[in-house]
């Protein structure tokens, strides 16, 4: 008699919502109940679609039922750190996942991913920069797993027109991991009877890949824009007149300011940037690279383009935003699809297209109630239809309006105030004006982040930036000061390490005095 197998082979699949996890685990399940293996399968399922992660607990005894001779199993109802034969996620992050909770173990893991990111909540709201390297990720995939099948199967199923967790069983099938025949996964799909010939398209280019039969795409990167003659005559002025350090982010200033507004307005950002650079000319340090004129352009362009209603709708009605939602669902040329916009404007967002003299009396009277200020209007929009898209089309045309805008009016102010400042700071100290330059990261994000990011910016501002830009007695003490600020506000959005920062700071004068 054969001796039957020690332990069933375990196998996790993590996916987000909406990404067919639970799909492909049928088909794996149905595939090994095809060759008569006792299969169990469960899930833990998240929180919601795109936000929440389920995980998918497989296991398969790797003998039919007619060698057991009547005895029967006991099979685990979820994964086991240490215990996992084959772990699958439909993202890299959700590998991480997986390494962080000790599911992936050298001895025994094979471990298939597909290298694409979709941000978490966490990473997006981070008020500095909250992105996960990818890179040190993928290394600790593939020093902790016995083996490792990592790359883009996203963009491969978008390429070739199918769907991802098709593909993923293709590699699951080629990885020879499981003792399935290959046909019986292609059986699996058909008896599923959904969308077969796209599935079992996918299937075959996860099979082909893992054969050598096909390479992977490099992810492309978008698509610039065209911009008009006038953003050309500007972007060849800032090529010629600008150095080498500085040429990629001032013409990309320049392109994102026509694309927001017009070129008039790219020329204002070119006018105010002069100065900046006309004191990074004079500065007879080589060594400071141009960091100056570099940092005031990067933030100077994200404060003349801060997003209000109007660019959020001219950004929601673009052909080209509903050809990429078009090519992310799978729709066929000429398949209508439904397409809803959820909107939550508050006050800020309301009165930020008011005139300015309706406007401020509004949102002041707002600050003074909190209710008021933590309001926002609920709304959905479906895009898909005349109405509604006519309804943020007609919107996004109030573009030659925003300049007379109350948010405008105050956006410029700030920008105003910043850049004197700046130029007051780099008469005294060079670093010390390269610091009020990045305090501007702070002023970005929409809602409570926008809140609390503009709060921190204008408390730093004005009890530091400002302070020290104009006083030659020991300028390098604020850039130091400002940099600790700065990296505090960024780190702790609750303000928390922002107030620690000031403390330290307050006593640090104090001692200097002293």
């Amino acid at each position: 008699m054969n001796k039957l197998p020690e332990r069933p082979i375990s196998m996790v699949i993590g996916a987000l919502g909406g990404e067919g996890g639970g799909v492909l685990t049928t088909w794996v399940v149905r595939a090994a109940e095809m060759c008569r293996y006792p299969t169990q399968s469960t899930s833990i399922p998240g929180v919601a679609q795109r936000t929440g992660a389920t995980n998918y607990y497989v296991e398969i005894f790797p003998a039919p039922y007619d060698a057991l001779n009547g005895q029967e199993l006991v099979m685990g109802l979820y994964p086991a750190p240490g215990n996992m034969d084959i772990v699958v996620t439909s993202e890299l992050m959700e590998a991480g996942r997986m390494l962080e909770n000790g599911m992936v173990t050298p001895d025994r893991t094979t471990l298939i991913a597909s290298t694409h990111r979709v941000y978490s909540v966490v990473e997006k709201s981070a008020m500095g920069d909250g992105l996960f390297r990818s890179d040190k990720l993928d290394n600790a995939a593939q020093k902790l797993a016995k083996r490792a099948v990592l790359f883009d199967m996203s963009t491969l199923a978008e390429k070739e027109g199918t769907v991802l967790n098709a593909i993923v069983l293709g590699v699951i099938a080629g990885s020879c991991e499981l003792p399935i025949p290959i046909e019986k996964f292609r059986d699996s799909i058909r008896e599923a009877g959904v969308a077969v010939e796209s599935n079992i398209k996918g299937f075959e280019i996860g099979l082909a890949y893992m054969n050598g039969e096909v390479t992977p795409p490099i992810s492309a990167s978008k698509k610039t824009r065209r911009t008009s003659l006038s953003a050309e005559s500007l972007v060849a002025n800032v090529l010629a007149s600008y150095p080498a350090e500085t040429q990629a982010i001032v013409t990309e200033g320049v392109k994102r300011l026509v694309d927001y507004q017009d070129a008039s307005y790219a020329k204002l950002f070119l006018n105010r940037l002069e100065d900046i650079l006309d004191i990074d000319r004079n500065c007879r340090d080589n060594s400071n690279s141009w960091i100056l004129t570099s940092e005031t352009a990067r933030y100077l362009a994200l404060m003349m383009s801060y997003e209000d209603i109007i660019r959020v709708a001219d950004l929601k009605t673009r052909r080209s935003r509903m050809d990429r939602v078009r090519a992310e669902v799978l729709a066929k040329p000429g398949e209508p699809i439904r397409l809803t916009e959820f909107l939550k404007p508050g006050f800020d967002e309301i009165t930020s297209v008011m005139p300015s003299w309706l406007g401020r009396p509004i949102m002041n009277w707002a600050h003074r109630n909190k209710w008021a200020s933590n309001y926002n209007f609920a709304m959905r929009v479906r895009t898909n239809t005349i109405y509604g898209f006519l309804r943020l089309w007609i919107l996004s045309k109030l573009r030659f309006y925003r300049p007379r805008t109350y948010r405008f009016v105050e956006e410029q102010k700030a920008i105003i105030t910043w850049l004197e400042t700046i130029k007051n700071a780099a008469a005294n100290d060079y670093q010390l004006a390269v610091e009020i330059s990045k305090l501007a990261n702070l002023r970005k994000g929409y809602s409570d982040t926008h809140k609390r990011g503009l709060q921190n910016f204008n408390r730093i501002m004005e009890e530091v930036a400002i302070p020290s830009s104009t006083t030659k007695r020991n300028p390098s003490f604020g850039a130091e000061g400002l940099a600790k600020l700065r990296t505090a506000a960024l780190a702790d959005p609750e303000g928390d390490a922002l107030e620690e920062a000031f403390k330290g700071l307050k006593a640090l004068s104090i001692s200097a005095a002293e």
